[in-house]
């Protein structure tokens, strides 16, 4: 247990460095990572019947997916930003239903909608790098 605390004191203060010097973009990226490992971290808890980690994993997997969702800039002349608010609307609740109903194959839905909007995401930095 002591182990487990002292790690999870590294990654936090591990992630406060890293989320002080980066960008907007890296900040966004730094964010979905953080919703895949916390969904990564549900299945644990759900494998182990670990109903308060489990719990706990999905509560703060949808916090992300609402800071997500807060960050959009609806200002955009774009269909996008509705697009991903749906998209993001649609995750929460998916979430709250693999919560509800135990279900990992929720979870891994989610996941798989999470990596494929960071897919794009991550392109965007790529692409710019390019130019």
């Amino acid at each position: 247990m002591v182990g487990q605390r002292a790690l999870s004191q590294y990654q936090q203060v591990n992630t406060a460095a890293a989320a002080e010097g980066a960008s907007p973009h890296k900040l966004i990226q730094m964010l979905m990572q953080g919703c895949l490992q916390r969904i990564a971290e549900a299945k644990g808890a759900m494998a182990r019947s670990d109903q308060a980690a489990k719990g706990e994993a999905i509560s703060k997997a949808m916090n992300v997916v609402s800071g997500l969702q807060a960050s959009l800039n609806k200002e955009v002349k774009s269909a996008l930003p509705q697009q991903l608010d749906s998209l993001y609307d649609y995750m929460q609740r998916r979430l709250l239903e693999a919560n509800l109903k135990n279900s990992s194959a929720l979870l891994d839905e989610v996941a798989e909608l999470m990596r494929t909007v960071k897919e794009g995401w991550d392109g965007i930095e790529q692409a710019s790098a390019q130019r």
